[in-house]
């Protein structure tokens, strides 16, 4: 998992996003729509923007499927390719240089557009070969005019946005009110721009990718060589940690309740529970669950679970109260600073920062000797927990 973070890093400091996803994740995800409702896209004018249309499979999927999912206008966009990183050489398709349209300047300056409204080539059968295309008259960023008025005119929008814009992609796309299901990475959901969507049931996780495992994506030949790639043939992967599908599309999964036990049957059975029972933050009225199979069932309080919580969210379920650190816990608030802390590591010598870094975090008293923690002149220990997200138990009469 950190190897995988790290290529994610690393792919940001480059802007190197260039990572296309696979035919069968696509297939997989959208089948999960269609499965809680068949309609889903009937009618509808799909975009996919920030894409590369000669090669993506998600232009791919849905100009195959355009007749069967009932689609209304199917619109890709590209970046130019004198947008994206230097390091990235370009060449031309053998497609784009028969084509009349073939422009030297603007295949190196201009985004393309590529369109599919019906059987363009008189076939019978409506599928890529109907695709229609030409150059933008910019360059393909979606927060042009030229794209924003393709937004507008959408209904859905599907994509893999680059991984260094996801913030502003997704505001760009909340501002329009649009539906969506767009990939990113699982960490987005503590941003502070994010949160609050999914704690007002404006945007939840998809169905086949969570932010659990690693997600295969497809690379360039001249992509830099690093730990978590694999080569399939004549293709290059790299796999990314914490890859998650994000949507507001409704699908089964969001309705199935978690099977939990009580508090009593998790002290017994559920090793990752102590005999002692739930620990209480520090600086939080609400108990520690360290894992989602954790959970108890007869428990009425606030809780705080791992962000993985997310992947089996259930709204009927549970409530989202908030989320620590980023100032996303109103309802939650924390009753304590760490100001007059300072951080330990584990054999006791200071690192030379102040507790005033674990703020805001989930902190529980002790100290396991397994990594640092932070103590005061009077020798209150406290050691922070991961990233947690506070929930409680909706009961009948809530609902």
């Amino acid at each position: 998992m950190g190897k995988d973070n790290d290529n994610l890093s690393s792919a940001k400091r480059a802007q190197n996003d260039e990572f296309y996803t696979q035919y069968q994740d696509i297939e997989k995800e959208m089948e999960a729509y269609l499965e809680f409702n068949s309609d889903v896209f009937r009618g509808k004018t799909i975009l996919l923007p920030c894409d590369d249309p000669e090669w993506s499979n998600f232009t791919k999927y849905f100009a195959q499927r355009f007749t069967a999912l009932g689609l209304k206008k199917l619109i890709s966009t590209s970046y130019a390719a004198n947008s994206k990183p230097a390091e990235i050489p370009y060449q031309p398709t053998l497609f784009e240089i028969a084509s009349p349209e073939f422009d030297e300047i603007k295949t190196k300056s201009n985004g393309k557009i590529f369109t599919l409204t019906g059987d363009a080539s008189g076939d019978g059968v409506i599928n890529v070969n109907d695709l229609e295309w030409t150059y933008l008259k910019g360059d393909g960023d979606f927060r042009s005019e030229e794209i924003i008025e393709l937004r507008n005119e959408a209904d859905v929008i599907i994509t893999n946005p680059p991984f260094s814009l996801f913030r502003e992609f997704l505001a760009w796309i909340v501002e329009a009110n649009k539906e969506f299901v767009i990939i990113g990475n699982m960490n987005a959901v503590t941003y502070k721009e994010v949160f609050p969507l999914i704690q007002n049931d404006k945007l939840w996780l998809g169905v086949t990718r969570t932010g659990v495992g690693s997600m295969w994506f497809e690379v360039n030949d001249n992509a830099p060589e690093k730990s978590g790639q694999r080569v399939d043939g004549e293709k290059r992967f790299q796999t990314i940690g914490n890859s998650a599908w994000f949507t507001n599309l409704d699908h089964g999964r969001r309705h199935e309740p978690l099977t939990l036990m009580s508090t009593k049957d998790n002290l017994k059975f559920n090793k990752h529970i102590s005999p002692n029972g739930y620990q209480e933050y520090d600086n939080y009225e609400a108990i520690e669950v360290p894992r989602i199979d954790a959970i108890p069932s007869d428990y009425d309080g606030v809780m705080g679970v791992p962000i993985t919580f997310l992947g089996k969210y259930n709204p009927e379920q549970f409530e989202i109260l908030g989320a620590t650190q980023r100032s996303c816990h109103d309802l939650v608030p924390d009753r304590k600073k760490y100001d007059n802390y300072v951080e330990m590591k584990p054999d006791g010598t200071p690192t030379g920062s102040s507790g005033g870094k674990t703020n805001e975090n989930a902190n529980l008293e002790g100290n396991d000797g397994k990594k640092n923690y932070f103590v005061n002149a009077d020798g209150h220990q406290v050691q922070s927990a991961y990233q947690r997200i506070f929930i409680r138990h909706r009961r009948d009469n809530e609902n």
